[in-house]
Protein backbone atom coordinates (compact mmCIF):
# COMPACT_ATOMS: atom_id res chain seq x y z
CA UNK A 1 0.00 0.00 0.00
CA UNK A 2 2.81 2.60 0.30
CA UNK A 3 4.24 1.96 -2.46
CA UNK A 4 1.53 2.59 -4.47
CA UNK A 5 0.57 5.93 -2.86
CA UNK A 6 4.03 6.84 -2.90
CA UNK A 7 3.99 6.12 -7.04
CA UNK A 8 0.42 8.18 -6.57
CA UNK A 9 1.61 11.12 -5.34
CA UNK A 10 5.04 10.98 -7.32
CA UNK A 11 2.36 11.20 -10.25
CA UNK A 12 0.65 13.48 -9.04
CA UNK A 13 3.49 15.98 -8.58
CA UNK A 14 4.67 15.49 -12.47
CA UNK A 15 1.39 16.12 -13.70
CA UNK A 16 0.91 19.35 -11.61
CA UNK A 17 4.39 20.14 -12.75
CA UNK A 18 3.93 19.93 -16.16
CA UNK A 19 0.89 22.10 -15.75
CA UNK A 20 2.38 24.54 -14.00
CA UNK A 21 5.03 25.03 -16.96
CA UNK A 22 2.15 24.80 -19.71
CA UNK A 23 0.74 27.78 -17.84
CA UNK A 24 3.96 29.66 -17.73
CA UNK A 25 5.10 28.93 -21.18
CA UNK A 26 1.05 30.23 -22.88
CA UNK A 27 1.19 33.58 -20.28
CA UNK A 28 5.00 34.09 -22.14
CA UNK A 29 3.25 36.14 -24.81
CA UNK A 30 2.23 39.12 -22.50
CA UNK A 31 5.66 39.15 -20.71
CA UNK A 32 8.08 41.87 -20.72
CA UNK A 33 11.63 41.26 -22.11
CA UNK A 34 13.63 40.22 -19.39
CA UNK A 35 10.34 37.80 -18.09
CA UNK A 36 10.26 35.78 -21.66
CA UNK A 37 13.53 35.02 -21.54
CA UNK A 38 13.04 33.79 -17.88
CA UNK A 39 10.66 31.47 -19.09
CA UNK A 40 12.38 30.16 -22.13
CA UNK A 41 15.11 29.42 -19.91
CA UNK A 42 12.66 27.48 -17.70
CA UNK A 43 11.80 25.42 -20.73
CA UNK A 44 15.16 24.84 -21.77
CA UNK A 45 15.83 23.97 -18.40
CA UNK A 46 13.39 21.06 -18.21
CA UNK A 47 13.44 20.92 -14.25
CA UNK A 48 10.69 21.97 -11.47
CA UNK A 49 13.70 24.63 -10.55
CA UNK A 50 13.58 25.75 -13.75
CA UNK A 51 9.85 27.26 -13.36
CA UNK A 52 11.04 28.49 -10.10
CA UNK A 53 13.97 29.91 -11.34
CA UNK A 54 11.10 32.18 -13.11
CA UNK A 55 9.96 33.53 -10.12
CA UNK A 56 13.42 33.76 -8.15
CA UNK A 57 14.90 35.65 -11.15
CA UNK A 58 18.13 33.04 -10.61
CA UNK A 59 17.89 29.39 -13.12
CA UNK A 60 20.45 28.20 -11.12
CA UNK A 61 19.20 29.18 -7.83
CA UNK A 62 15.36 27.80 -8.89
CA UNK A 63 17.45 24.30 -10.25
CA UNK A 64 18.52 23.91 -6.69
CA UNK A 65 15.06 24.63 -4.57
CA UNK A 66 13.27 22.63 -7.42
CA UNK A 67 15.63 19.23 -6.15
CA UNK A 68 15.07 19.74 -2.49
CA UNK A 69 13.41 16.64 -0.76
CA UNK A 70 13.60 17.87 3.03
CA UNK A 71 13.10 15.14 5.95
CA UNK A 72 15.93 12.34 6.48
CA UNK A 73 16.38 12.52 2.91
CA UNK A 74 17.21 15.69 3.13
CA UNK A 75 19.42 15.76 5.81
CA UNK A 76 21.92 12.94 4.23
CA UNK A 77 22.02 15.08 0.97
CA UNK A 78 22.25 18.61 3.06
CA UNK A 79 25.53 16.49 4.85
CA UNK A 80 27.17 15.36 1.74
CA UNK A 81 26.60 18.91 -0.02
CA UNK A 82 28.37 20.70 3.20
CA UNK A 83 31.35 18.29 2.88
CA UNK A 84 31.11 18.81 -1.55
CA UNK A 85 31.17 22.86 -0.96
CA UNK A 86 34.25 22.57 1.59
CA UNK A 87 36.13 20.92 -0.71
CA UNK A 88 35.32 22.93 -3.57
CA UNK A 89 35.89 26.27 -1.47
CA UNK A 90 39.52 25.09 -0.90
CA UNK A 91 40.16 23.65 -4.39
CA UNK A 92 38.47 25.82 -6.50
CA UNK A 93 40.27 29.64 -6.24
CA UNK A 94 38.37 32.76 -7.38
CA UNK A 95 35.28 31.22 -7.82
CA UNK A 96 32.61 32.22 -4.83
CA UNK A 97 30.74 28.81 -3.44
CA UNK A 98 27.74 28.86 -1.94
CA UNK A 99 25.29 26.50 0.00
CA UNK A 100 21.80 27.03 -1.44
CA UNK A 101 18.74 24.75 0.19
CA UNK A 102 19.93 20.82 -0.18
CA UNK A 103 22.31 22.18 -3.11
CA UNK A 104 25.56 24.36 -4.13
CA UNK A 105 26.07 26.99 -6.46
CA UNK A 106 29.51 27.96 -7.91
CA UNK A 107 29.71 31.15 -9.24
CA UNK A 108 32.35 32.37 -11.77
CA UNK A 109 33.34 35.60 -13.26
CA UNK A 110 33.43 35.32 -16.95
CA UNK A 111 36.56 36.81 -17.10
CA UNK A 112 37.87 33.88 -15.24
CA UNK A 113 37.02 31.44 -17.73
CA UNK A 114 36.36 33.12 -20.95
CA UNK A 115 38.54 36.30 -22.56
CA UNK A 116 36.62 39.08 -23.80
CA UNK A 117 33.40 37.91 -26.53
CA UNK A 118 35.03 34.69 -26.16
CA UNK A 119 33.13 31.40 -26.14
CA UNK A 120 36.43 29.47 -25.40
CA UNK A 121 37.58 28.50 -22.17
CA UNK A 122 41.24 30.11 -21.28
CA UNK A 123 43.91 27.67 -20.11
CA UNK A 124 44.40 28.96 -16.95
CA UNK A 125 40.38 28.75 -16.34
CA UNK A 126 41.28 24.40 -17.44
CA UNK A 127 42.85 23.52 -13.67
CA UNK A 128 39.52 25.13 -12.20
CA UNK A 129 37.35 23.03 -14.43
CA UNK A 130 39.51 20.12 -13.42
CA UNK A 131 38.74 20.33 -10.06
CA UNK A 132 35.30 21.10 -10.20
CA UNK A 133 34.85 17.39 -12.48
CA UNK A 134 37.00 15.60 -10.00
CA UNK A 135 34.47 16.62 -7.04
CA UNK A 136 31.55 15.52 -9.61
CA UNK A 137 33.63 12.34 -9.92
CA UNK A 138 33.54 12.23 -6.60
CA UNK A 139 30.65 12.65 -5.94
CA UNK A 140 28.53 10.91 -8.01
CA UNK A 141 25.09 11.30 -7.20
CA UNK A 142 24.35 14.82 -8.51
CA UNK A 143 23.71 16.74 -11.39
CA UNK A 144 24.29 19.97 -12.45
CA UNK A 145 22.79 23.10 -14.34
CA UNK A 146 25.85 25.30 -15.96
CA UNK A 147 24.32 28.82 -16.37
CA UNK A 148 25.60 31.52 -18.42
CA UNK A 149 24.84 35.30 -18.24
CA UNK A 150 26.07 38.33 -19.76
CA UNK A 151 26.16 41.92 -19.46
CA UNK A 152 23.65 44.17 -21.78
CA UNK A 153 26.30 45.61 -23.42
CA UNK A 154 24.81 44.24 -27.35
CA UNK A 155 21.56 42.67 -28.69
CA UNK A 156 19.17 40.55 -26.80
CA UNK A 157 19.94 37.98 -29.63
CA UNK A 158 24.02 38.21 -29.46
CA UNK A 159 23.72 38.38 -25.77
CA UNK A 160 21.78 35.03 -25.35
CA UNK A 161 24.66 32.98 -28.30
CA UNK A 162 27.19 33.87 -26.20
CA UNK A 163 25.68 33.05 -23.00
CA UNK A 164 24.58 29.69 -24.79
CA UNK A 165 27.97 28.99 -26.02
CA UNK A 166 29.49 29.50 -23.05
CA UNK A 167 27.69 27.42 -20.71
CA UNK A 168 28.33 24.89 -23.72
CA UNK A 169 31.07 25.09 -24.12
CA UNK A 170 32.34 24.36 -20.17
CA UNK A 171 30.19 21.56 -20.04
CA UNK A 172 32.13 20.64 -22.78
CA UNK A 173 35.18 20.89 -20.87
CA UNK A 174 33.74 18.46 -17.91
CA UNK A 175 32.36 16.17 -20.05
CA UNK A 176 35.86 15.41 -21.70
CA UNK A 177 37.05 15.27 -17.89
CA UNK A 178 34.77 12.21 -17.85
CA UNK A 179 31.70 13.86 -16.62
CA UNK A 180 28.55 11.75 -18.22
CA UNK A 181 26.74 14.31 -20.15
CA UNK A 182 23.74 13.17 -18.76
CA UNK A 183 24.46 14.89 -15.46
CA UNK A 184 24.91 18.44 -17.41
CA UNK A 185 22.46 20.72 -18.70
CA UNK A 186 23.93 23.89 -20.42
CA UNK A 187 21.61 27.31 -20.69
CA UNK A 188 22.30 30.25 -21.83
CA UNK A 189 20.25 33.19 -20.13
CA UNK A 190 21.99 36.54 -21.64
CA UNK A 191 20.98 39.44 -19.59
CA UNK A 192 18.26 38.74 -18.59
CA UNK A 193 19.47 37.93 -14.92
CA UNK A 194 21.43 40.54 -13.85
CA UNK A 195 23.09 40.58 -10.39
CA UNK A 196 23.51 44.34 -10.65
CA UNK A 197 21.68 47.44 -12.82
CA UNK A 198 24.27 47.18 -16.21
CA UNK A 199 24.83 51.68 -16.21
CA UNK A 200 28.16 51.09 -14.31
CA UNK A 201 31.04 48.71 -15.58
CA UNK A 202 31.04 47.72 -11.94
CA UNK A 203 27.32 46.48 -12.30
CA UNK A 204 28.47 44.92 -15.89
CA UNK A 205 31.30 43.10 -14.72
CA UNK A 206 28.95 41.43 -11.92
CA UNK A 207 26.67 40.42 -14.54
CA UNK A 208 29.01 38.82 -16.61
CA UNK A 209 29.75 35.19 -15.29
CA UNK A 210 28.80 31.63 -15.45
CA UNK A 211 26.79 29.72 -12.50
CA UNK A 212 26.51 26.22 -11.49
CA UNK A 213 23.71 24.80 -10.40
CA UNK A 214 24.81 21.27 -8.20
CA UNK A 215 21.85 18.97 -7.01
CA UNK A 216 21.23 15.93 -5.57
CA UNK A 217 20.13 13.28 -8.80
CA UNK A 218 16.94 11.48 -8.55
CA UNK A 219 18.08 8.48 -7.66
CA UNK A 220 19.59 10.58 -4.25
CA UNK A 221 16.35 12.01 -3.71
CA UNK A 222 14.31 9.12 -4.15
CA UNK A 223 16.11 6.39 -2.41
Amino acid sequence: MHTIARSNARRGARLALATLLALELTACASLSRKEKGAVIGAAAGGTAGAVIGHQTGSTARGAIIGAVVGGTVGAIIGHQMDQQAKELQQNIPGATVSRVGEGIAVTFASGLLYDFDSDVVKAEAAKNLRALAASLGKYRNTDLIIVGHTDATGTLAYNQGLSQRRATAAADFLTGQGVSPGRLQAVGRGETEPLSPNDTEAGRQLNRRVEIAIYANATARNP
